[in-house]
Order: structure tokens, then C-alpha cells, then sequence
């Protein structure tokens, strides 16, 4: 039986590993039909990747820090699928003084580098890919409650997600009009290799999940569900939306 996905064609970007909420998206994507392209920063991580990715899912090198990299990835995809129906923005970075040392002592090298990969280059990777789009399509990305509350040790990435969120209604606002809707998933803490930079990520994850509805912490399928919906023609009324996938936690 086909799913709601069936014949898109899906980027992914920031998948790290097994534990990552990207892969829980790739997977609830598959689930549902979609062909899937994954991007990788470096060989490193393409190593990594390729110890559990199988063998049919394609890969492009794409280190998001210089616009020229985005421009040339989205070449060889849009040379090789034509089209493409959606792109899944899951990356964000902070260098560990900058993230660990709060945001008084935050220097402007730092502030600069965690703006730019974690909020800037959703724009790059919109305008890249925008050329390959279908019409319509759906582009998301990953963020997280910090953006709009002051969660302890979460610092500059908070700031950093606070203009992600900015970018997305912006840009939904801009590109409505090719038939693009761009929105973001604000993801419950699930303990993923960002998650563990985190100073004190142990009681960050005990405090999320103390807040949940169930008192169970949400998963990356079910992030990945959401995921799955928001890239589906279903969603196609929705738009510059930052919907919370967080078991209520963002409630308290």
C-alpha cells in the first residue's frame, strides 16, 4: 500500500547517527514511500554514515559553513533527480566554549559561527535547493523550546534558534508563492550526540521528561512522524509554523 509519501524525493541534512532525531525522520520517511538523499560534512562522517545507512539510500557531501558547498550539492542532486520535493534542515552547531561558558561571555567569533551554521544556513539551503523544487514542496527544520525560554546551560544555541524560528517565517512568507511552505518542528530533549555538549544534559533530559504529559520522553520516530506529515501533500495549508513534538512540554 503506497504511504503519503510515495514518489517525493527527500533531502535530508544532519543525520550523525543512529541516535539523531534526522535519522528518526529518514526512517519515518521511507516508512511512508519517500525516496531519500542524505547529505554528510565530511568523510568522517560519511564513514560513520555508512556503517548503518544501506547501500541504496544515496549520499552528497555538503559542509553547510561555505554557501559555494550548498550551491554544489544541490547541483549534483538536482543533476542526478531532477526535481526534488522537500529538503529536511537538521543542523545547528556551537563550539563547546561558546556553548559552556553562558551567554555574557559569548565572543563575537563564537556568536558568529553558531548563527551561521545553525540559523543562516537554512536560508542557503532554501535558496540552493529552491531551483530543484517541485511545486508544491515542503522544506523543515529542527529546533527546540530554548529558542523561546531560558533552559539552563543552553546559552548561545538558544539565541541561535530563536533566529532559526525568525528565518522560517520569513522565508515561508517569501516563497509562498512558488508553492513552497517552510516550517519547523521544535523537538522535545532526546539524547542526541547535540544534546550531550550540553552542560548538564542529564538533568536537562530528567527536567524534559518531568514535564511531559505521560512522563515519557518523546522518540525520534515520533518526531519522525511529524516530520513525515509536515513533507506530505497533507500539510500543504500549513506554513511558517513552529509545531512543538515535545509530549507537552512546552505547556508547563
Amino acid at each position: 500500500m503506497d504511504g503519503i509519501l510515495t514518489g517525493k524525493t527527500i533531502v535530508i541534512m544532519g543525520v550523525a547517527n543512529k541516535r539523531s532525531i534526522a535519522w528518526g525522520c529518514t526512517n519515518a520517511l521511507i516508512e511512508q514511500g519517500a525516496r531519500v538523499i542524505l547529505t554528510y560534512q565530511n568523510d568522517r562522517i560519511k564513514e560513520s554514515l555508512q556503517r548503518f545507512v544501506p547501500e541504496d539510500i544515496d549520499m552528497v557531501e555538503c559542509d553547510v559553513a561555505e554557501d559555494s558547498n550548498i550551491e554544489l550539492a544541490f547541483q549534483k542532486i538536482g543533476d542526478k533527480y531532477g526535481k526534488i520535493d522537500g529538503v529536511i534542515h537538521a543542523i545547528a552547531f556551537a563550539d563547546k566554549d561558546t556553548l559552556t561558558n553562558g551567554v555574557l561571555n559569548t565572543e563575537k567569533e563564537g556568536y558568529d559561527l553558531a548563527q551561521n551554521i545553525s540559523a543562516y544556513s537554512l536560508i542557503a539551503v532554501t535558496r540552493y535547493a529552491k531551483p530543484y523544487l517541485n511545486n508544491p514542496a515542503s522544506i523543515i527544520t529542527l529546533t527546540y523550546f530554548g529558542s523561546i525560554r531560558a533552559i539552563p546551560n543552553y546559552n548561545m544555541m538558544g539565541i541561535a534558534k530563536a533566529s532559526l524560528e525568525s528565518s522560517v517565517r520569513y522565508l515561508a512568507q517569501e516563497l509562498g508563492g512558488d508553492g513552497i511552505r517552510v516550517n519547523a518542528i521544535s523537538a522535545g530533549a532526546v539524547k542526541t550526540l547535540a544534546v550531550t555538549g550540553i552542560k548538564g544534559h542529564s538533568e536537562l533530559l530528567k527536567m524534559s521528561k518531568g514535564f511531559t504529559v505521560d512522563n515519557i520522553s518523546v522518540t525520534i520516530e515520533e518526531i519522525g512522524n511529524v516530520a513525515a506529515f509536515l513533507m506530505s501533500d497533507l500539510s500543504t495549508g500549513m506554513t511558517g509554523d513552529t509545531l512543538f513534538v515535545d509530549k507537552g512540554v512546552h505547556l508547563m
